[in-house]
C-alpha cells in the first residue's frame, strides 16, 4: 500500500496534469460580441435602421480561448435577413464554429399606390412610401421615388405593389423609327451623321441604326436622340 506521502504526490500530479490540459476556455458572450461588431460593418451601407440579433452559442462546446478569432459569412449566406456566421480560430488551438443571427433593415420603400398597366410611364402621383423591414421583402427593392418615376413595368401590377428595380424599365430615348444623331468622337475629330433607329433603347443601351447608305451600326443611346458609336 503506498504511503500517504507517495498518494498525495500522486493525486496532486494528475490534477495539475489536468488543469494543464484543460486550460483557458473561451467566453460564449465574447463569440457572441464578435459576431455582432463583423455584422455592423457589413450591414455600415445599407439604408435605414440595422438591427441585429445574434443567436446563443451553446456553452457545452467548451472551447479553448482563442486571442483573435476570425470572423466569416457561411458559404451563400449574407448579412440580410436570417444569416449565419462562422468563426474560426487558427491558434493556439484550431477550431470553427457557426452562429445564427438576423439582420433587420427599417427604411422606407417605394410601392404602387394604384394599379399600375404594363408598359405605362410611372408618375410620382402613382406611387406612395412605405415604412417596413427591406430584409423581408424581394431583394432589389426600390428605396426613392426617383429611381421610379418615368420608368414603366415589365409587367401589370396591383396597388400595394413593393416596386422591384429589375421589373422596371426605363423610358426610352431611342425609340423604333425616330431620326437620331449618330456621333462618334475621338483624339481631335468628332463627326455626326443622321441614321434612322432600327429599335428602342433606354439611356446607356445598345441600339441598331441605318444609315442614309443603308448601312447598319450599333451605338449607345443617348439623351436627346443622340447615338454614340465607335470607330
Amino acid at each position: 500500500m503506498p504511503r500517504p506521502s507517495a498518494l498525495l504526490c500522486t493525486l496532486l500530479l494528475c490534477c495539475g496534469g489536468a488543469a494543464a490540459q484543460t486550460g483557458p476556455r473561451q467566453a460564449p458572450e465574447a463569440l457572441r460580441e464578435q459576431v455582432s461588431q463583423f455584422l455592423q460593418v457589413q450591414t455600415a451601407g445599407l439604408p435605414g435602421r440595422v438591427t441585429l440579433n445574434v443567436g446563443a452559442v451553446d456553452p457545452r462546446l467548451n472551447l479553448p480561448a482563442c486571442p483573435a478569432p476570425q470572423a466569416f459569412l457561411a458559404p451563400g449566406a449574407r448579412a440580410w435577413g436570417k444569416t449565419t456566421v462562422g468563426l474560426r480560430c487558427t491558434a493556439p488551438s484550431a477550431w470553427t464554429i457557426y452562429i445564427q443571427a438576423s439582420v433587420a433593415v427599417l427604411a422606407d420603400y417605394i410601392a404602387s399606390a394604384v394599379p399600375l398597366a404594363q408598359g405605362q410611364a410611372i408618375e410620382a402621383g402613382q406611387l406612395l412610401s412605405m415604412q417596413g423591414d427591406l430584409a423581408a421583402l424581394p431583394a432589389g427593392i426600390a428605396t426613392d421615388m426617383a429611381q421610379v418615376v418615368g420608368r414603366s413595368a415589365n409587367v401589370s401590377l396591383p396597388a400595394g405593389t413593393p416596386l422591384r428595380l429589375d421589373t422596371l424599365r426605363s423610358k426610352p430615348v431611342v425609340q423604333q423609327g425616330q431620326l437620331v444623331r449618330m456621333v462618334s468622337s475621338g483624339s481631335g475629330f468628332r463627326v455626326s451623321a443622321e441614321a434612322k433607329a432600327i429599335g428602342n433603347a433606354s439611356e446607356g443601351q445598345v441600339v441598331q441604326v441605318r444609315t442614309q447608305a443603308g448601312q447598319q451600326i450599333s451605338g449607345v443611346a443617348r439623351a436627346g436622340g443622340v447615338v454614340e458609336v465607335a470607330f
